[in-house]
């Protein structure tokens, strides 16, 4: 994971709000992130790399 994800996998909102998360995707490694409102309102995220799909 050499680049740290600036913004929501899921909204593209910037990561700079208290509660947001990165980590890697279950799949491929590539790093996802998730902002509080998405990570509360269990919005699916897509893997820009390998295409999975997680909630």
């Amino acid at each position: 994971m050499a680049n740290k994800v600036e913004n929501c996998t899921t909204c593209k909102k910037n990561l700079v709000e208290t509660g947001y998360v990165r980590f890697p995707c279950p799949v491929c490694g590539t790093e996802l992130g998730r902002c509080i409102s998405c990570r509360q309102q269990s919005n699916p995220y897509k893997c820009p790399k390998c295409g999975f799909v997680g909630a």
